[in-house]
């Protein structure tokens, strides 16, 4: 299981890595491998309004349909555009091609409330 160390993580298994304002959001490795194959993927539209902790889209696999919880608070300003015609990239590359949406930051203090790379594994092991 890969956990880059350079990426934040929230509870509800996503990443985000941010640069000045923007912050670049996906599914963890862990998460995907949880979810099995995906095949299906709703995201939000450019310029809808996130909010930490609320639901922003749905992920559906052969397994299971789960909402997607928002890290962070923010303006949807991209999304991958390829997704949703082949969620399957998400499976096979969770942190470059199957990232989901670029989000800009209302308040990059909360990245401060996300976890760690080692903080996230701990977490991970604790629920295995």
């Amino acid at each position: 299981m890969d956990i880059p160390d350079d990426l934040k993580y929230s509870e509800e298994h996503q990443w985000v890595q941010a640069e000045d304002d923007i912050a670049l959001i996906g599914i963890s490795d862990f998460a995907q491998e949880q979810l099995g194959e995906i095949v299906f993927l709703e995201l939000p539209e450019v310029g809808d309004q996130l909010q930490s902790g609320k639901p922003y889209g749905v992920v559906e696999s052969a397994k299971t349909v789960s909402d997607l919880y928002a890290p962070v608070t923010g303006d949807v300003v991209e999304i991958n555009d390829e997704l949703p015609d082949s969620p399957e990239i998400i499976n096979s590359s969770p942190y470059e091609d199957g990232w989901l949406i670029k989000v800009k930051l209302v308040d990059p203090a909360e990245l401060d409330d996300l976890l760690d790379a080692a903080s996230y594994e701990e977490m991970i092991e604790d629920e295995e």
